[in-house]
């Protein structure tokens, strides 16, 4: 039985003890931000599955911003609203009475047709169930985590084969983007790097490609990933609630998306940012410290392959500088060897 299943029996059971009309539990949203509709149970078929909550408006909204239990006998929609019906099915409600879940992760909410269905005995009783859903959620919760963690950890293991496997920097750089997007969960991830002389800096690869002739050079500092050129401070944005898009990553292009969450890490070598590996989303999401760590250590994989190809591109230069030197030096070195024997040849002679 998975967690939705397990939240609906639960409700089926609370909405049967409490003879009620509907049992609704509100939880977090994907975001982390808003609140919505994680399960519900109804003699009817008007509940709201989409429906979004803020903490502070509502009924609803009020208990998950107290964290108090609140008990209405007598539901008046013009004095109260619940916000988890459609249509009008709200008007024929009589009486309500919700509780918080545990650390503001909710509320769990009933509602009757019968005015006085409820009483604080009733109250305290669903409160137990409240407990219950609690319990519920933090096992499912820490279930994913573990899952996330294992998944993350597998991920790492493909990457680091990935330097085996592939020598090439293009073709390397192709699939790692293509394992972190896959990992992450983010549908955008792009690597960009900057000129030596810090005046620009280009996109490398990414996983969905936009306006790649207008990104060809992109002013250095321009957008999220040139502040982090700039600064090397990573971005970590997960969305608003206000659904405002995040600022433009590279620079003002009328055909880049309207990214909502955003990770940007800085590469670092040689004291310099290199490069900044970046994970984009155009929904809000959260971004769990377990998400976080695992994103860094990605960077610093990349970064430490990055510094390995840039000592040998220095090796490589070093080794050629001294060949240089060697060819330009050989004719005055034959010269040389050439003039001390003929000045020996003589003084040999002189003395016979």
């Amino acid at each position: 039985m998975n967690t939705k299943s397990c939240y609906e029996r639960i409700l089926g059971i609370v909405c049967s003890v409490f003879d009620a009309y509907s049992a609704v539990l509100i939880t977090p949203d994907s975001t982390g931000r808003a609140f919505a509709v994680a399960g519900s149970f109804s003699l009817g078929d008007h509940v709201n599955r989409t429906a979004q909550f803020v903490p502070g408006k509502g009924l609803v909204g009020w208990i998950i911003s107290n964290q108090a239990p609140m008990l209405v006998n007598d539901f008046d929609t013009r004095q109260y609203h619940l916000g988890y019906y459609t249509s009008n099915e709200e008007s024929k409600i009589k009486a309500f009475m919700g509780v918080s879940l545990r650390n503001g992760s909710g509320a769990l909410c009933l509602d009757s047709k019968r005015q006085y269905s409820f009483s604080n005995k009733d109250q305290k009783i669903l409160q137990l169930f409240a407990d219950l859903v609690y319990e519920v959620q933090t096992s499912s919760c820490l279930a994913a985590e573990t899952m996330n963690l294992g998944k993350y950890y597998n991920c790492l293991q493909l990457v680091y084969g990935l330097r085996k496997r592939h020598k090439n920097w293009t073709k390397f750089l192709e699939h790692f983007l293509g394992l972190m997007a896959e990992s992450t969960g983010f549908a955008y991830c792009s690597f960009a790097s900057r000129d030596e002389a810090g005046n620009n800096y280009y996109i490398e690869d990414e996983t969905c490609p936009f306006a790649p002739e207008e990104t060809q050079a992109i002013p250095y500092g321009s957008g999220l990933v040139g502040w982090v050129f700039k600064n090397g401070n990573p971005v970590f944005m997960s969305g608003s609630d206000s659904g405002v898009p995040a600022s433009p990553l590279y620079c003002k292009l009328a055909s880049q998306p309207n990214f909502m969450s955003v990770v940007c890490l800085p590469l670092i070598i040689g004291r310099l940012t290199r490069g900044v590996l970046v994970f984009a989303s155009e929904t809000p999401r959260e971004i769990p410290d377990e998400l976080k760590v695992f994103c860094q250590m990605a960077s610093e994989h990349l970064a430490l392959f990055l510094e390995n190809l840039y000592l040998r591109s220095r090796l490589h230069e070093a080794t050629q500088q001294v060949h240089q030197m060697r060819q330009d030096a050989g004719p005055h070195l034959l010269q040389d060897a050439g003039d001390e024997f003929e000045l020996t040849t003589l003084s040999q002679e002189e003395s016979v």
